[in-house]
């Protein structure tokens, strides 16, 4: 394996009792790469997602980021968007983005003052104009569309420089037309921002047109006797862009016919 990776997952396994959810993961995952995981319904998405949160410990095996053992809970390194909107009901738009800040400067007063509040303030109302939310950013959540929400869930996780952007089914509540404009945006602050993303999807379509590698997650080894015997494990590694300019890989209908 190469030494480079900013995360590197070596002989993952995760089991319950009784069950078995993910076998023999292994995975590199370069600076600024963008990559999608899509599989069946059940087949440990969302486990692996909590490994790489460090909501879960591995039975087997270890995760890296940039070198070290994965710290059990998302610091600076890591940031989280999930499709349920983690948004502060009783705080604005601005103060929604704010905390974050005021509670890393902070943890005891959760509130930054003079000139470093005021810079902070700057700081989130660029981010707003950023992500299209400063004319609201006087509104509480309540107000805003989902998509709305979704674009200040990611301000509050962006405001705080993580160079992991972990993406947990973020678009699958929002109509197709939010979609796609969320997807748009998505991609624009990857690329500025020089992040490397992970998302969960459902949407095989999804995965090819946000990321740069595209994972499949499925079972090959499958008991009808017993059908939480064996975990699921990367059944495909597509580099997308590969896939697109020389059809050498696997294609969507191919895919699909796995997941």
């Amino acid at each position: 394996m190469t030494s480079g990776a900013l995360i590197r997952v070596s002989q993952l396994w995760k089991s319950y009792p009784g069950t078995a959810v993910l076998e023999r993961i292994n995975l590199e995952v370069e600076r600024n790469e963008f990559v999608t995981v899509v599989g069946a319904s059940g087949c440990g998405k969302t486990t692996f997602f909590k490994l790489l949160l460090g909501e879960e410990q591995p039975t087997r095996g270890t995760i890296f980021v940039a070198g070290k053992p994965l710290a059990p809970e998302p610091g600076k390194d890591r940031g989280v968007v999930f499709q349920r909107y983690s948004v502060f009901p009783h705080l604005t738009v601005l103060e929604n983005v704010l905390v974050g800040l005021e509670l890393r400067r902070s943890k005891f007063l959760c509130r930054s003052f003079g000139r470093r509040r005021r810079d902070e303030i700057e700081q989130c109302e660029r981010m707003l104009e950023r992500v299209g939310l400063l004319s609201s950013a006087n509104a509480y959540p309540d107000a805003l569309s989902g998509g709305m929400q979704q674009r200040l869930a990611l301000s509050q996780t962006l405001i705080m420089g993580p160079e992991i952007l972990l993406l947990d089914e973020p678009f699958g509540a929002l109509d197709p037309g939010i979609r796609a404009d969320m997807h748009g945006l998505v991609r624009e602050l990857y690329s500025e921002l020089n992040l490397t993303v992970l998302m969960i999807t459902h949407d095989l379509s999804e995965g090819f047109r946000l990321g740069t590698r595209l994972l499949v997650f499925d079972k090959v080894r499958v008991d009808p006797h017993d059908p939480d015997a064996y975990g699921a494990t990367i059944t495909y590694d597509v580099p997308v862009s590969r896939n697109r300019n020389n059809g050498n890989e696997p294609t969507i209908a191919a895919l699909e016919s796995g997941v």
